[in-house]
């Protein structure tokens, strides 16, 4: 068959699967001029200022005034320790409005919410009447932020977990808008797996608020690694039609056609940051979670497999893309810069870490 591809007439192409879209709101957010991106990533931060909050703040503007940054995105447990109250809450504003006040900051924030959040009045969060107190506050359950350049696909991964539902405790969750548990988690995963395969972005980013991959506290969401990750490593097989010359006979030839070729997957809920790569697929495993009280020394020292990174102190990252290359940068409290992650983009990505 080697020598057969000498003959091979290319007649038509057919892809012979239908695509749909998937039904997760979609917002727009331009890139600047040169066509690249830079964001800031914190979670797990709102606690009125305390546990240095205000500090990492403070590095988090001035980082973000040098890179000129397009949005913030936070991974959830936005309130402590019981989320808002209502939409008249006081903490809105004396855990986010005053404590992230820097210029540089007063851009789109983009949020999603953490399991503390849904200790609360969810759908408080969610509400726009928020916006009309601070404009940058943007969270949903689940939605994509398409940037041209990368498209971010915002999940809602509290639900997944089922010690929430089976062994609360003594807290209670606001399910509202999520039961029955597993509709709401069946349409999400194949309302992102719809999402994931019509996406043509060049830089394909997952966040939640729940690590996949994790070696602090809480570890691997073995939740998300059952149901969640499968998607974002899946691969679509196509059919191609050539026309043989040759022999005059029509070839179905089945190819990898598309992959869902997720790039990253962002978390926080850990208190740390930390940096893990997959080892059977491109995912690179980034969580920042360190946006007020840390929890030091708190880390599984014998899960090792794939782990690049891991500090367990307060900061929090940065993320640069352009159409080649991304780059990743771990800060701590003091705006050091603790660990760097450059993707470039292309065939067989590989990833440098310093």
């Amino acid at each position: 068959m080697a020598g057969l591809g000498i003959w091979m007439g290319f007649v038509s192409l057919c892809l012979l699967s239908v695509s749909v879209s998937g039904l997760l709101q979609r917002l727009e957010h331009p890139v600047k001029a040169d066509g690249s991106l830079s964001l800031m990533v914190i979670g797990d931060w709102g606690r009125k200022g305390t546990y240095n909050q205000s500090q990492v703040a403070t590095q988090m503007g001035r980082v973000a005034a040098k890179l000129n940054i397009d949005f913030v995105i936070s991974t959830g447990d936005n309130f402590y320790d019981d989320g808002l109250t209502g939409i008249d809450d006081p903490a809105f504003e004396i855990s986010f409005s005053k404590i992230y006040t820097a210029k540089s900051l007063q851009k789109q924030w983009y949020s999603v919410l953490g399991n503390h959040d849904y200790r609360g009045d969810v759908e408080a969060q969610l509400n726009p009447i928020l916006q009309k107190i601070d404009p940058r506050w943007i969270c949903q359950r689940s939605f994509i932020v398409d940037t041209e350049i990368a498209e971010f696909f915002f999940i809602d991964s509290t639900p997944f977990v089922d010690k929430y539902f089976l062994k609360p405790k003594d807290h209670k969750y606001d399910w509202r808008g999520v039961l029955p548990r597993e509709k709401y988690l069946s349409k999400l995963l194949k309302d992102l797996e719809i999402a994931l395969k019509d996406s043509t972005a060049k830089w394909k980013i997952v966040v939640g608020h729940h690590p996949v991959r994790s070696i602090g506290h809480h570890g691997d969401t073995k939740e998300l690694i059952r149901q969640l990750l499968p998607i974002l490593e899946v691969i679509h097989l196509g059919q191609y039609i050539f026309y043989c010359i040759l022999y005059k006979k029509i070839l179905v030839i089945k190819l990898n056609l598309q992959e869902n070729n997720v790039d990253m997957y962002i978390n926080g809920h850990d208190h740390c940051l930390e940096h893990i790569s997959s080892r059977s697929s491109q995912i690179q495993f980034l969580t920042s979670g360190g946006g007020s009280k840390a929890w030091k020394g708190d880390m599984d020292k014998d899960k090792k497999d794939g782990i690049k990174f891991y500090y367990d102190g307060q900061g929090f990252m940065s993320v640069e893309l352009e159409e080649t290359n991304a780059k990743v940068v771990y800060f701590d409290i003091y705006g050091k810069v603790l660990h760097v992650v450059n993707l470039p983009k292309g065939l067989g990505t590989s990833v440098s870490a310093i």
